[in-house]
């Protein structure tokens, strides 16, 4: 009986110290949010934070602030992109949207030719009777190697950049090898992913990344959130 009440007595100092990490936690996004709202600049924001009655609460909103400051300066920067991005997409009789081309390359290995490069960009292409615009990512892979890979599937990547859910299948364009030697060729896969206007639209405050997979390798592609806010902005 007394194992019981000392177990019963344990929980409940535990769930109390549950609550009051979240009231803390809770708290602190709240005093957060008034110095916010009060319209001061940054510096004075943290003046507000150093008012406040624990050093631990002075620490959690200074660093609330700053955050909050520095997404601010990111979604400006991101707005000036997206403008600029907008100005490139080419738009063919009201119904068709090609985006601007991004190009990266990624190291995949020890030699000089071990070297992956991405050509990749959105497109659109609107119903007018319907005015539903389906979209694609369309990707160019050229990489050097004993064996072409043959890409086959896709996945979308979640925000811990896991990418192994949500499996769909890509179209591909067309795909070539050149300057063969008895050891690699130059091959080059061109390929396409279909996507919904409302994924698109409901990842633009953020981007997305996708992972375009074969038997031998894997590439991940991100499309930036200015580049897709840019779009979107034409393609509607």
């Amino acid at each position: 009986m007394k194992n019981i009440l000392f177990v019963f007595l344990i929980s409940i100092f535990l769930v109390s110290c549950s609550s009051l990490e979240l009231d803390a936690a809770s708290t602190s996004e709240e005093e957060t949010q008034r110095i916010l709202a009060m319209g001061l600049s940054h510096e004075e924001n943290l003046i507000e934070a150093s008012k406040l009655d624990s050093a631990h609460m002075v620490s959690v909103v200074t660093l609330q602030l700053i955050n909050a400051r520095d997404e601010k300066i990111q979604a400006e920067i991101d707005l000036v992109a997206s403008e600029e991005f907008a100005n490139m997409v080419n738009v063919i009789g009201n119904s068709e949207f090609i985006g601007s081309e991004l190009k990266e390359s990624k190291k995949t290995g020890i030699l000089e030719t071990d070297i992956d490069f991405h050509n990749f960009h959105l497109e659109g292409l609107k119903d007018l009777n319907s005015g539903i615009i389906k979209h694609k990512l369309v990707l160019a892979i050229s990489y050097n190697a004993k064996n072409k890979r043959n890409y086959s599937s896709a996945n979308l990547c979640d925000e811990w950049n896991r990418c192994d859910m949500n499996e769909q299948d890509i179209n591909v364009l067309s795909s070539s090898a050149s300057n063969c030697t008895t050891a690699s060729c130059d091959y080059k896969e061109v390929i396409e992913l279909n996507l919904s206007n409302d994924f698109l639209r409901n990842v633009s405050y953020k981007g997305f990344t996708i992972s375009f997979s074969s038997k031998r390798k894997s590439n991940k592609i991100k499309v930036p959130k200015a580049y897709l806010m840019g779009y979107l902005k034409v393609a509607q």
